[in-house]
């Protein structure tokens, strides 16, 4: 593990390293390409290597950036930004961050779901780790000698079942993991080599990858029960052994394992689940923006949750834990949040119930005192009508599900309903910006899972806030790991929450936008990443010796995209 020694200083980074010629350019984050200055071409051996002009690195980024712009297809620029992070890491990442509206739909949501899709049949050059069963009883000695670097702090670690709003990807789930990163590192600061991916490559359900011959995951169902179990815990026994100071952020893990992993885990090492924890935060940041908007309280609202997977049952505890900040009563919170699932309200009553819906069911003498029938407790629209609700948040997949009727609905109980349809990608929104807009006469207060154009509202465009994660996880991770935290408590969860909503400015406000502009990424990650240090001092998980200089050490450890001085070893 690891080709270079990394020196950090707020002049630069400087790199010392035993590479040369040829070896030195196969090295992403060594290679600079025509950013090698005429000095290190000599001095390493790489003269002939490159055409004789130097290039700065904006120079560069201009140049790639409009080739990668060039093509047309968002898949084909995804595979073109991937042969770029392949070949050189730090131009990577300095086109991402100076075009950052423009690619993070490129890199993250939506087009890396249908990156994933088509993984087997693009795949060039892996990056991260593969664990499968094969590695069963030596995953620490895999981990081991295939990690790049030995100072890993951060890992995106996805077992492919639950990719976005597409399901079940087999291996090519990683393209999540390796997306999620990126914006780590542009984001939070994170340095590229402290970053890795990881696929728990526990076989696949889709019959259409089991049947193709290109497919390079492992070629068999999943691992279900224990045997799957005694992969996960032994992967995590090895992360700590061989990287001690790592946080794990668990991605794509269908709800019952996303819920399995993060109990049995969470306390064991720093970790957290950004499906559930990161989702159910950046809800709550959107409904407390719009709370400052139309002037009332969290407990001013009653709560439909449609949709009752993993970021639903998220979003239902975070909503849960700001009613009782605000000193709602258990059994008052427990009647201001209704969660609807395929079977309609979700009541004690059933029969049959997954143990994690049973925290979200409504005792069924409530359900009775909607006053609806059995089959009516299915529909949407009078199911919103008879609770009253003011806050409807899609976590369905169901494209359309916030029907003119639901909505309408939703707007009679209050001047200003909150809609937020997280569904993503677009193809599976619960409804367009532009109909809540025109079904509410502008009155409704709007955020999306996916990103949307502005919304003509009277002549004026209103931005569409986008509830996008990117927003608090680059955030959580960075101020655990400054803070040295042994484990992400709820309560560092639910501070993201609250320092997103803090980042959105006056005029974001005044125009009625729930969400920060994603060009002001690097400081929302800031202000979200003191917060949660400081909440991990509050907590007791903090492991630093100066938790008053925790604003000092953030600034000092985030690493921007610049060409580091690079010396012989």
């Amino acid at each position: 593990m690891e080709d270079f020694k990394l020196i950090r200083s707020p002049a630069g980074d400087r790199l010392i390293v035993d590479k040369s010629g040829p070896d030195l350019l196969r090295y992403p984050l060594l290679n600079k390409g025509l950013g090698f200055t005429p000095e290190e071409r000599e001095n390493f051996g790489i003269e002939g290597l490159l055409p004789d002009e130097y290039n700065d690195i904006e120079k560069q980024s201009e140049r790639l950036y409009a080739s990668i712009m060039y093509n047309p297809d968002p898949v084909g620029r995804n595979i073109d930004l991937s042969q770029l992070q392949n070949r050189n890491e730090v131009l990577f990442y300095k086109i991402l961050r100076n075009h950052l509206e423009q690619l993070m739909p490129i890199v993250y949501t939506p087009t890396v779901g249908q990156a994933c899709h088509f993984y087997s049949h693009v795949y060039r050059r892996g990056r991260g780790i593969f664990i499968s069963p094969h590695h069963k009883g030596r995953i620490e000695q895999v981990l081991r000698g295939s990690a790049p670097y030995n100072d890993v702090r951060l890992m995106v670690v996805t077992d492919n079942e639950a990719i976005l709003g597409i399901g079940d990807q087999g291996v090519g789930g990683v393209a999540i993991s390796i997306g999620k990163l990126a914006l780590y590192t542009v984001g939070a600061g994170i340095h590229p080599s402290q970053t890795l991916p990881v696929s728990l490559d526990v076989g696949t359900n889709n019959q259409e990858l089991l049947g193709d011959p290109l497919y390079i995951g492992y070629r068999h169902p999943r691992l279900t029960g224990d045997a799957y179990l005694e992969i996960v815990d032994e992967f995590v026994e090895a992360v700590k052994t061989v990287f001690p100071k790592a946080l794990i952020q668990w991605e794509d893990f269908a709800k019952d394992n996303a819920l399995r992993v993060l109990d049995r885990h969470h306390k064991s090492l720093p970790s957290f689940n950004d499906d559930i924890q990161g989702t159910g935060a950046v809800a709550a940041a959107a409904i407390y923006a719009a709370c400052r908007i139309s002037n009332t309280r969290f407990t001013d609202h009653r709560f439909i949750i449609y949709g009752a997977g993993a970021a639903g049952m998220g979003i239902a505890k975070r909503i849960r834990d700001h009613l009782r900040e605000d000193g709602m009563s258990e059994e008052d919170i427990r009647l201001a949040i209704l969660s609807m699932d395929s079977r309609g309200v979700i009541s004690d009553a059933r029969g049959h119930m997954e143990v994690y819906k049973k925290k979200l069911a409504w005792p069924a003498e409530a359900v009775a005192a909607l006053g609806l029938a059995a089959d009516e407790l299915r529909d949407l629209a009078k199911v919103t009508a008879a609770f009253k609700a003011t806050v409807l948040v899609g976590t369905s997949g169901r494209a359309g599900s916030f029907s003119e009727d639901v909505v309408r609905a939703a707007a009679a109980n209050i001047e200003n309903p909150i809609i937020l349809p997280m569904s993503n990608p677009t193809t599976i929104c619960e409804a367009t910006p532009k109909n809540i807009m025109e079904w509410t006469d502008g009155k409704a207060l709007v955020a999306t899972g996916s990103p949307f154009d502005p919304v003509d509202i009277g002549g004026d465009m209103q931005r569409i806030g986008q509830a996008n994660n990117v927003f608090v996880f680059p955030g959580i991770g960075l101020g655990a790991i400054v803070s040295g935290a042994t484990q992400v408590t709820d309560n560092m969860i639910g501070v993201s929450a609250k320092a997103l909503a803090e980042t959105l400015s006056l005029g974001d406000l005044d125009h009625r936008c729930l969400m920060p502009e994603v060009e002001h990424l690097w400081d929302i990650c800031g202000h979200v990443g003191l917060a949660v240090a400081k909440q991990a001092v509050a907590d007791g998980v903090s492991t630093i010796e100066n938790p008053e200089n925790l604003d000092k050490l953030i600034r000092e450890y985030r690493w921007q995209p610049r060409y580091p001085e690079i010396v012989c070893e």
